[in-house]
């Protein structure tokens, strides 16, 4: 954790702003960066690719569970996630944050330095943003990207399709589950829950390979495939055998009395990426076949709804 001394009260708003700036180095994309009233970016492909994304201590992290890097990557991974869904790649974001008074400065730098690291990932530039007092923590994030091929939607799925699916997958929710009772082993899975491992480089090669639909699975497998076959008009259909459940996945399930099935099929945050293909189409590397797409509508298992445990999170529900 970062030694820096006080709280965001003494350091106040421009005092922070100045010892998270050194974190943000800006890319060649960039033609104005933090510091004026807004960033200027150049988009070389001519089209903007946008997702914004709100985190809300208590609701989507909890500072017992994750450390506040930890919580930086999340909050990074999920936005660039849905733009890699789209066969794109993130180029820039900006970032607001809300803090109490008394929130350690330490706290927000090591924040801070969760999303640099993520964004640096893909090389994404943190280009401005904005802080204020709030009596929960919050952080919005909101990424701009774009695409070198077509851009993939969730409406092109067609009846004949095939399923697939590239990514770890049911490893946060059994990692939700384990720290859900107090427990914090086996810490692989834990540590899947606090920072998230989306396959960045396979939105843009499965958009190359013919990809007709996409989808980041971060509200559960089944419950974002059922968007898929909202959005095209179609049904689709998952073989669960299709899944090899990992150990520390079983392992959780053992000790917790559940299916680790539930885990994989229901479970989300891990920023997975779930896409249709022709059937015809070899699927690139790091993709696996998990099901079908047919005439019809709704999402089933094996032929067979699913009515083990909810499909998927909603808020407000």
């Amino acid at each position: 954790m970062t030694q820096q001394p006080g709280t965001l009260a003494e350091i106040g708003e421009f005092g922070l702003i100045e010892a998270i700036r050194p974190l943000f180095p800006q890319g060649a994309a960039v033609e104005v960066g933090p510091g004026d009233d807004a960033a200027v970016v150049s988009v070389p492909s001519g089209r903007v690719v946008l997702s914004t994304d709100l985190l809300v201590e208590g609701r989507h992290f909890r500072r017992d569970w994750s450390s506040a890097e930890d919580i930086g990557h999340r909050a990074a991974a999920a936005n660039m996630s849905d733009v890699n869904a789209m066969g794109g790649r993130a180029d820039s974001a900006v970032v607001a944050f809300g803090g109490p008074a008394d929130l350690p400065v330490a706290w927000a730098v090591d924040l801070a330095r969760g999303i640099a690291d993520e964004c640096a990932l893909v090389g994404a530039s943190v280009v401005g943003g904005d802080v204020t007092e709030s009596d929960a923590i919050v952080v919005s994030m909101t990424v701009l990207g774009s695409c070198a091929g077509p851009v993939v939607l969730r409406s092109g799925a067609r009846p004949g399709d095939m399923v697939a699916l590239c990514g770890r997958i049911g490893w946060s929710a059994a990692g939700w589950a384990v720290l859900g009772r107090g427990f914090r082993s086996p810490r692989v899975v834990v540590e899947a829950h606090r920072r998230p491992e989306p396959p960045y480089a396979a939105g843009p090669e499965a958009a190359a390979a013919g990809a007709t639909a996409m989808i980041d699975v971060s509200d559960g497998l089944l419950a974002d495939l059922g968007h898929v076959a909202t959005a095209s008009g179609v049904a689709i259909d998952v073989r669960a055998g299709a899944f090899e459940i990992a150990e520390p996945l079983q392992a959780v399930g053992a000790a917790l009395g559940l299916d680790p099935v539930q885990f994989v099929l229901t479970g989300g945050e891990d920023h997975a990426l779930a896409a249709t293909f022709p059937a015809e189409v070899e699927l690139p590397a790091g993709w696996m076949a998990i099901g079908a797409v047919a005439e019809g509508s709704g999402v089933t298992v094996d032929g067979s709804a699913y009515d083990e445990v909810p499909s998927g999170h909603q808020h407000f529900r």
